[in-house]
């Protein structure tokens, strides 16, 4: 690992001055973390929103459309998975810096590149430093905030996304409007490079890394708050490789691989909507642009309300359990998949689509919450890394998914194989989220480590 990526102790905070300078740093990581990821999206996005450009300028094909994202995609859970487990051993701030500038420089490349095999070696790069964002964010959570309050300050990160994800369409439209459509590759690219290259000014001046970087104990010595932490963190320093720590905490905890299952299905019943919600309103529902565009802006704008009070309502009211709303939402997931499936009127499918995208998010981010507080805080990345398992459900799941589409537009009746997938994987992921409630009691009932 490079110097500037090393964990390193920061100068030992006085006992008397640690509670003071921990409640103002913590929000400084908070910050940190948010406009950084808010940061990756807008640079993760930016090349799907270009495809009619690339297709009528450069005379790319839907299928080369497909298959560079698709392949960026996989590249992308594969980084995610090996760099959140290096983030345990590094500066999460600087970790995430570093894969920050090093996907602007990507996407500084593609506004000066025209052909698909450059688009596609460039995006397979993306894909590599879009994995250095998560790992880093969630050990920066398990570091600062404890169990009490991590509902509601994983919640506010967890939303970056949905903000970073609405920010692409209006820096890309300003930046069109400003430098004509003529330059459109700079509006795509470049314009999302210089917002990245800014922010990442921001982390480095008033982002943190985790406690031990900044010269302060653990939080849980901090605040007294031992006693209602699942796993207790002695030090942030251990002397384990990151193979060590992802096979000591995440390989033998089944707890963990249960809660990574949770993600694998939550985000299989996501995309299963997001990705075909443009083709199957239009096509089969007989909706307009218009019509399409508004109900999928409410698909993914609901989940910020949600998510907010989804957080404070773990903290506050289920006391730091977590499976319990996952188990609630996905109640009204499956009522609402019903909605959007059979209703006929444009009022039904958007309020059907709206509450999908207003639940589904819930057990996701609960699921994420949840698999940092079974392992210590040094352990945070490695289990965020452990769903890399979902690369290989998810390659599986849509490479069934297109062969079902194929054959089912040749009998005329396309969506519902996909209704009938779906609501397979909403019982087993009912069943693995009853699994974990179950698995946390025991867990909480092991000898603190």
């Amino acid at each position: 690992m490079i110097p500037f990526l090393m964990s390193k102790p920061g100068k030992p905070i006085p006992e008397a001055e640690q509670l003071e300078r921990y409640n103002r740093l913590r929000w400084h990581a908070l910050f940190g973390i948010f406009i950084g990821y808010v940061a990756y999206y807008i640079l993760r996005n930016n090349f799907l929103l270009s495809s009619p450009e690339l297709i009528s300028e450069f005379g790319f094909t839907k299928k080369d459309i497909g298959f560079i994202s698709g392949t960026m995609l996989v590249i992308y859970g594969l980084s995610k998975g090996v760099m959140s487990a290096l983030a345990d051993k590094s500066n999460p701030k600087h970790f995430m810096i570093f894969g920050l500038m090093m996907s602007a420089a990507v996407n500084l490349m593609m506004g000066f590149s025209a052909s698909f095999w450059a688009f596609l070696f460039l995006c397979i790069l993306n894909g590599i430093f879009q994995g250095m964002g998560a790992g880093p964010a969630y050990v920066v959570l398990a570091s600062w905030f404890p169990r009490k309050s991590r509902g509601v300050t994983t919640a506010i990160f967890n939303i970056s996304h949905n903000v970073g994800g609405g920010l692409v369409a209006p820096i890309a439209g300003a930046s069109i409007a400003w430098l004509g459509t003529e330059r459109w590759q700079a509006a795509h690219f470049i314009a999302p490079v210089v917002i990245a290259t800014i922010v990442a000014v921001l982390v480095y001046v008033l982002g943190k890394g985790r406690t031990y970087n900044e010269g302060l104990p653990p939080t849980s010595k901090i605040l007294g708050t031992e006693q209602e932490e699942l796993i207790v963190t002695k030090d942030e320093n251990v002397n384990l490789t990151t193979w060590g720590i992802f096979r000591d905490y995440i390989v033998k905890d089944i707890n963990v691989w249960f809660v990574s299952f949770i993600d694998v299905f939550t985000y299989m019943i996501r995309f299963g909507v997001l990705t075909w919600l443009p083709l199957y309103l239009l096509e089969t529902k007989g909706f307009s642009k218009g019509q399409m565009a508004a109900a999928f802006a409410i698909f993914e704008w609901a989940a910020i309300p949600s998510t907010l009070l989804a957080g404070w309502l773990t903290d506050t009211y289920f006391k730091g359990c977590r499976m319990p709303l996952s188990i609630i939402t996905l109640i009204g997931v499956g009522a609402s998949m019903f909605a959007y499936w059979g209703g006929h009127d444009l009022l039904t499918v958007t309020i059907g689509a709206g509450i999908i995208g207003c639940l589904i998010y819930v057990p996701m981010f609960l699921s994420s919450l949840q698999a940092i507080e079974l392992v210590p805080s040094f352990a945070a990345g490695s289990a965020t890394g452990s769903r890399l398992a979902q690369l290989c459900f998810r390659k599986l799941f849509w490479h069934g998914i297109i062969w079902d589409l194929s054959r089912s537009l040749w009998l005329g009746c396309w969506f519902l194989p996909l209704v009938i997938r779906s609501l397979w994987l909403y019982l087993l992921l009912l069943y693995d989220s009853l699994r974990c409630v179950t698995f946390r009691k025991e867990k909480a009932s092991t000898s603190r480590k």
